[in-house]
């Protein structure tokens, strides 16, 4: 059998803003001297005069992107998630939020996964912060195929959208003929029926495999990927609460603000279920190898499975 193919999708990033600017002109990029990271480095190659380094100076790249924005320009700001959701949140909300300006924010090394880099650079209260700002579209990708159809979508897209990018690189799940991309819409990757396990970003591929492990057991898990957080798939959400009356949510963010909380919500108004959240509780990261990392706080696939396990218990 062959090896799965892995892609980190800060690389998915950079390579769909090349893409892109192949086919459109009114795309900019810019970044605050994290080029080599975030991987818009091979935009800057391809189309120096449509890129701009706006030095280590986040706010203020975010106030010039929203300055290209009313001039019809359509600007990606790129930098890590903790610096655009997290330093430069205010710029965001004022300056893009509030006035409801097209600009796109590609936010990479999200969640733990960005390992020995440490708690000071491992964002996980990103998603909470982005779906917090009123008109904010927050997609969190699970891999190289829907991070590229993501990048095209939010380019498409009329008003200000988050993309959470990681470092780590994943397999490649999505490279069927019949994957569709489109903002809102979440997608059924496996049937079931005693419970649905709700997934995004990376954590997606960990929790089919936990999937894969339940089965063994007898356990039928129904497997959602939820790559748009905001606005969320209330209609999927509720149709497969409804069908195994159990839910877990899955996520490389925080348990508080996340997607665990935008299903709680959906599920509290609409279909009251019982239902655990899968993240980090209440804590920060800590410096050291991602898959060791993910594996201590449980977000790998033996720590899912444990937990619905107990959960079903």
């Amino acid at each position: 059998m062959a090896e799965t193919k892995a892609v980190a999708t800060r690389a998915s990033y950079g390579n769909a803003l090349v893409e892109l600017g192949n086919k459109v002109d009114n795309l900019y990029v810019l970044d605050a001297d994290l080029a080599a990271a975030t991987q818009t480095g091979i935009f800057k190659k391809a189309f120096p005069e449509r890129h701009i380094d706006c030095g280590i100076q986040e706010c203020n790249m975010v106030g010039v992107a929203a300055g290209l924005a009313t001039t019809g320009k359509v600007p990606f700001v790129s930098t890590f998630a903790m610096f655009a959701a997290g330093r430069a949140y205010e710029q965001v909300r004022n300056s893009v939020g509030y006035p409801h300006l097209n600009v796109k924010i590609g936010a990479t090394h999200a969640g733990i996964s960005v390992g020995e880099d440490g708690a000071s650079h491992q964002c996980l209260e990103d998603i909470a912060l982005m779906r917090e700002i009123p008109g904010m579209v927050v997609i969190n990708p699970a891999d190289d195929v829907e991070a590229r159809a993501a990048v095209e979508a939010a380019y498409k897209h009329e008003g200000p959208v988050y993309l959470r990018f990681g470092r780590l690189a994943v397999p490649v799940i999505n490279d069927t003929p019949d994957y569709k991309f489109e903002i809102g819409k979440g997608v059924t990757l496996k049937e079931g029926s005693d419970v649905s396990l709700i997934a995004t970003g990376l954590e997606v591929n960990e929790t089919l495999q936990a999937a894969e492990m339940l089965e063994k057991d007898g356990i039928h898990a129904e497997v959602i990927n939820i790559h748009t957080i905001k606005p969320l798939d209330e209609e999927l959400v509720v149709k497969t609460a409804s069908k195994t009356k159990k839910v877990v949510t899955i996520e490389e963010h925080s348990v508080i603000g996340g997607l665990g909380s935008a299903v709680a919500e959906v599920l509290c108004e609409q279909c009251p279920t019982k239902m655990k959240r899968i993240g980090v509780y209440d804590r920060f990261g800590e410096s050291g190898p991602a898959k060791e990392l993910l594996h201590k706080y449980e977000l790998d696939a033996e720590g899912i499975y444990k937990q619905v396990k107990e959960f079903l218990a």
